[in-house]
């Protein structure tokens, strides 16, 4: 097979083309200008693109990764060379999850499809072998040159170097033998501990019947007698609650007699502070509180007896005036001894003397007259002629105050003690009720009930534990079927024993046949890796050595011993991986139509030098089969 033109809409392509002639084909271009898209697109455009892949180590699925940047559906179409015939492959989106499941294939230039070619086989007809092996093989991504083993690889490889016939791998054969195997002996789960493990639980089982049926023998007479002694105590419990209901009844009686005569005292009492309280409104401080009253009356006493005394005690101007008039009568008879003038001032002095007089008297009037009429405010207050009257008044008003208190406290007691007989008397009832109901009853009905529930619990307990037993002797089995069943089984023992002895032989009849195929494959693939890792490295490197897993080591002509690709430049491990690729392409890959060598950018980290020798040895490749090499170097 070989690609002549690529059209692509995906990744960062949106309808963007390149074309390949035969031969070597060497792609310069920059980093991120498409090279690894287009490699990717390759393979997509071969065997479709997985819908079902997820991310892996930070490595998004392809239909993620290589989504159209213009937002376009995923597309492109395939020019080819195949059999001798010009095929044009097209892939298509139609639905959005499903990236390029749409597939057509026919004759380039004509409209005539090619049979047999879908979209789920194309890539292993075109290139003869399946994508995981071309994965492995011819197509060589960016960063992935070495080669890793899988089962499609083994079988593959087996077919070259045993039978021919590609549906069988080792690994894949040594996993069923495996998975064959842990069927039968793994851990507790396996066939064998299992059918131990029912055999055990037989031969328990047998041994337990015996001790089941003694059991329930056992507690069979234990139900018995608790049934006997239940119907004892439910005699005594019925005795013991009826002379326990006629007490009650008798307690009642009496309570309710007691709680009317409470009642009775309680109307009494209510209509005696009734009276009481009619009494104290029709005081003069009506029903005041007689502390509060009494503190007011009091102060209003004491306020009377002070005005009182202020009437009686200011007079002290008419001893000043007599005094007065004796100083007039001096000056007078001055007078006659003296000049004129003296007389004149005299006057004048008895005149203000006169006003001053005057001033105090209207002053004092005043004061007396409003002194007066505070008094009289008192007394009208308290209806009374004097302080005397008040302290009467206050005396009545204080006893009727008491009396109402009287009254209030014997109606307090008196409802207090009706109440109490009422909620006694409705306790009894409620008790009788609960009583005749059956939930309650006196000391020796409640221990009798007690120890009649625990009887009837301890029959419950037993009638349980019998049922459950016989239940578990059912379940148990008979022995005779049991000691069937016990033969059985130790014959699947002895069986899945020889088969588990025979699976271990074939696993190691199977590796050995393995490390034949490896001892015939390996010295092979290694010899024509040699050969290519010689070509590139002027002879430095001669030997190449392969393990099973396609990991190898290479040897200089100055080497003692192999040294393993941890030890070597990056560049020479590179070109190990290159020639390793290059070995398992020639051995892999199927004889007559040679499919197409794609490489991305695997040679960058050689020197020129090799570089220039690895471009030689794949022009020499090239003309056995197509060479598309993506590179970032000139």
């Amino acid at each position: 097979m070989k690609i002549n033109k690529l059209t692509a809409t995906f990744g960062k392509f949106n309808n963007e083309s390149i074309s390949f002639h035969g031969g070597l084909n060497i792609i310069e271009a920059p980093n991120e200008s498409g090279k690894t898209t287009w490699c990717a697109f390759i393979m997509a455009m071969l065997y479709g693109v997985d819908s079902a892949e997820r991310t892996k180590a930070g490595s998004l699925p392809v239909r993620q990764r290589y989504a159209p940047w213009s937002g376009a559906p995923m597309e492109g179409t395939a020019e080819l060379t195949a059999d001798n015939c010009d095929i044009t492959i097209m892939r298509s989106t139609r639905l959005k999850n499903a990236p390029m499941r749409e597939f057509s294939a026919f004759y380039t230039g004509t409209g005539i499809p090619v049979e047999k070619l879908s979209g789920s086989n194309a890539g292993e007809l075109l290139t003869g072998v399946s994508r995981d092996v071309f994965a492995r093989s011819a197509f060589v991504g960016q960063g992935a040159a070495a080669v890793t083993g899988s089962p499609e690889m083994e079988k593959r490889i087996q077919a070259i170097f045993s039978t021919g016939e590609e549906e069988t791998s080792y690994s894949e054969a040594m996993e069923r033998l495996g998975g064959w195997q842990r069927k039968r002996v793994y851990r507790q789960h396996g066939l064998i501990p299992e059918i131990e493990a029912q055999i055990g639980e037989l031969q328990n089982n047998i041994s337990e019947a015996e001790k089941t049926a003694e059991t329930i023998r056992t507690s069979e007479e234990q139900l018995n007698q608790c049934e006997a002694d239940c119907s004892t105590l439910e005699a005594e419990v019925i005795q013991a609650r009826k002379e326990h209901r006629n007490r009650l009844f008798r307690e009642i009686n009496s309570t309710r007699t007691e709680a009317r005569q409470l009642a009775d005292e309680q109307n009494a009492a209510l209509e005696e502070l009734s009276d009481r309280r009619d009494d104290l409104r029709q005081s003069l401080f009506g029903r005041r509180k007689a502390e509060l009253v009494e503190a007011e009356a009091e102060e209003d006493i004491r306020r009377l007896e002070a005005l009182k005394e202020e009437n009686r005690t200011n007079f002290f101007w008419i001893p000043t005036f007599l005094l007065f008039l004796c100083a007039f009568a001096g000056v007078v008879l001055y007078q006659q001894l003296f000049p004129y003038t003296a007389v004149i001032i005299a006057a004048a002095a008895m005149c203000l003397g006169a006003i001053v007089f005057l001033s105090l008297y209207v002053r004092r009037r005043a004061a007396i007259n409003e002194a007066q009429g505070e008094i009289d405010r008192i007394l009208r207050k308290y209806k009374a002629e004097n302080a005397q009257d008040i302290t009467l008044r206050l005396d009545d008003h204080h006893a009727r105050y008491v009396a109402a208190r009287r009254a209030e406290d014997k109606a307090r007691s008196a409802s207090a003690a009706a109440d109490a007989a009422y909620e006694k008397l409705s306790k009894l009832e409620s008790r009788v009720s609960e009583e005749l109901e059956g939930n309650s009853g006196n000391a020796e009905e409640i221990s009798f009930g007690r120890e009649l529930a625990e009887k009837r619990n301890e029959a419950a307990r037993l009638s349980s534990q019998i049922a459950m037993e016989k239940g578990r002797l059912a379940v148990i089995g008979d022995p005779v079927i049991m000691k069937s069943d016990l033969e059985r089984l130790e014959k699947e023992q002895a069986q899945l024993q020889e088969e588990a002895e025979a699976i271990e032989m074939a696993k190691a009849v199977l590796k050995d046949a393995d490390d034949e195929i490896q001892s015939r494959f390996s010295p092979e693939l290694g010899k024509i890796a040699a050969e290519y890792m010689s070509f590139v490295t002027g002879g430095r490197y001669e030997g190449v050595l392969l393990n099973r897993d396609f990991s190898a080591m290479a040897k200089t002509t100055d080497d003692t011993v192999a040294r393993k690709s941890e030890y070597l430049s990056a560049g020479t491990v590179d070109l190990l991986y290159l020639a390793v690729r290059l070995a398992v392409c020639e051995l892999a890959l199927p004889d007559g139509e040679t499919c197409p060598l794609i490489i991305d950018d695997a040679l960058v980290n050689m020197d020129e030098t090799r570089y220039a020798q690895a471009l030689k040895l794949l022009g020499e490749i090239a003309k056995e089969r197509q060479v598309i090499l993506f590179t970032c170097r000139r």
